[in-house]
């Protein structure tokens, strides 16, 4: 009898370890493990080493914790404010930017190596309120400017075009120890800009802005391969524009993209060329993880499942919570042996 009663009350304690341990693993996010690749200093390409979210310094800190919820943010998030200041030099160091300006709010997480960028525009209180910038352009430009292997939320609590949730992403990986080289997060805005006319063409296509996007990343790893294989040789615009060419006819939007948006790409992309992240290998094999998730992509949810649940830190704390299981199981057998 005494055996029988301890035996159920094993069973029933570790059926309640169960439920207590697995449950939260699957809905939250630990932010403490890390997952890193090597730093921009050797290879123009870093991703975090934590997660972090960046509030527009316009968005009053009454709208904090709806934010918060929107962008799936917890706790264990290292929070930082993205100001005028910061858009000046990330951005435009000639911008008039106000901290009343600064609405949009991104939430950053680490992600598997080779998982390349994903970004998420999330609704808040079931609006819509990111109305110009793309997910798929975030997705690429946050690759062409050194970043990888990370998911983005991007939210607002009013519309506002967009443009500067980027400053939100490059501030964090600067708290984060990787000071992103500022002719790379030029070039790569230069692509955001270039970009935006043809993507405002063609908003009644869902999908011409992953198709776009995976172009322009297509050219952008040729130019750096030729770049590399070439003793630094640099593509002429003739190049740059045949490549564009192609790559545009291949994914079927050539016809939707007009001569002069066209050019408008090709500048950007000789902007890119002359960056020092066109001369780094670590960028021609992380692009292609980010041309993948952008080109068969739609609409504003570049990763549809639970959208910390890829993450490296998630993973691991999934593996740390089961193998704390395993030893809870393996400490039941040794006390009946």
């Amino acid at each position: 009898m005494k055996i029988t009663t301890k035996v159920i009350a094993m069973t029933l304690l570790a059926t309640t370890v169960v439920g207590a341990t697995v449950i939260p693993v699957a809905n939250s996010v630990a932010a403490d493990t890390t997952t890193t690749t090597s730093s921009s200093s050797t290879n123009n390409t870093s991703t975090l080493s934590a997660s972090y979210v960046v509030y527009g310094a316009g968005a009053p800190q009454s709208v904090y914790s709806n934010l918060n919820d929107t962008m799936d943010v917890d706790s264990s998030f290292k929070k930082l404010t993205a100001t005028a200041a910061d858009y000046r030099q990330y951005i435009d160091n000639d911008s008039s930017t106000t901290n009343a300006a600064m609405i949009s709010s991104v939430a950053i997480a680490p992600g598997d190596p080779g998982s390349g960028v994903k970004v998420n525009i999330k609704k808040y209180n079931g609006q819509s309120n990111i109305t110009k910038v793309t997910a798929q352009q975030y997705a690429m430009v946050a690759q062409m400017a050194g970043v990888t292997d990370i998911t983005i939320n991007v939210t607002a609590n009013r519309p506002v075009s967009g443009e500067s949730a980027l400053t939100g992403v490059y501030k964090a990986f600067a708290a984060d120890g990787h000071q992103l080289n500022s002719q790379n997060t030029s070039a790569a805005n230069s692509v955001l800009e270039a970009t935006q006319g043809a993507i405002d063409a063609n908003s009644d296509d869902s999908s011409y802005a992953g198709k776009l996007m995976a172009a322009v990343g297509q050219v952008s790893k040729q130019i750096a391969q030729k770049k590399q294989n070439n003793n630094g040789q640099l593509a002429t615009k003739q190049d740059i524009q045949n490549m564009l060419t192609t790559a545009l006819k291949s994914r079927g939007i050539e016809s939707k993209t007009s001569s002069s948006q066209q050019t408008q790409i090709v500048n950007s992309l000789v902007t890119f060329q002359n960056s020092p992240i066109s001369s780094s290998k670590s960028y021609v094999n992380n692009v292609t993880n980010t041309i993948n998730n952008v080109k068969n992509s739609s609409g504003n949810l570049m990763n549809k499942a639970k959208e910390w649940a890829n993450s490296a830190s998630a993973k691991k704390a999934e593996q740390q919570a089961s193998n704390w299981l395993q030893r809870f199981v393996n400490w039941v057998r040794s006390f009946f042996n």
